[in-house]
């Protein structure tokens, strides 16, 4: 994900989902995070009053924020070009980072929550989830995709595409990109055929 150069707050936002992509949030303390910023602890307590849990849903609405205005740019041009540009986009980060960084997205949403809680970086991952197949599924249905399977193929995406990424960094190859890319984009042709 680009690094934030503005002031502290999105620098530190930034560079939270950064280390999340990277570590997971368990495994990542708030003094770490504000370190690999560059930000003093300070600072990030100021920001953040609420501590992990509060930086950890913005880092987590940061990137889905950023994968969106991707998605809505790459999907004026149809469906097919917005998921070559998905994959485009998690290709980069796991090349660029030699492996180490997924999606931070992802990373939240598979950890453990506390009994009976939902924490709200967890809301905030489900929430990212349901855009980017809002997304999908709506330019799907623009491009002759019925309505249910519009829906159905979009979360198939975002789902085949969350998951290939972790598969590449246990790899440490995109090969399942390629295989990815290849058939959600014949899944994406036959369904806007119609």
């Amino acid at each position: 994900m680009p690094k934030s150069s503005a002031p502290s707050r999105d620098r530190i936002v930034a560079g939270a989902a950064d280390m999340i992509s990277r570590r997971g949030l368990s495994a990542t303390s708030i003094r770490e995070m504000a370190k690999h910023a560059k930000a003093p602890l300070g600072s990030t307590y100021h920001y953040f009053p609420q501590g992990k849990q509060q930086l950890a849903t913005e880092a987590v609405r940061y990137t889905g924020d950023w994968v969106a205005r991707s998605l809505r740019r790459e999907l004026e041009a149809g469906p097919a070009a917005g998921l070559s540009a998905f994959l485009d986009l998690w290709r980069r980060i796991v090349v660029e980072s030699d492996f180490h960084a997924g999606c931070p997205v992802l990373a939240v949403a598979i950890e453990e929550p506390p009994a009976d809680e939902v924490p709200p970086a967890l809301a905030a991952a489900a929430e990212v989830f349901e855009l980017w197949e809002t997304l999908l599924a709506a330019s799907l249905r623009e491009h002759g995709a019925e309505t249910e399977q519009a829906a159905q193929l979009a979360t198939l995406v975002v789902a085949a595409v969350e998951g290939t990424v972790a598969m590449c960094r246990a790899k440490r190859s995109t090969q399942p990109l390629d295989h990815t890319a290849e058939q959600l984009q014949s899944l994406i042709a036959a369904a806007t055929r119609a």
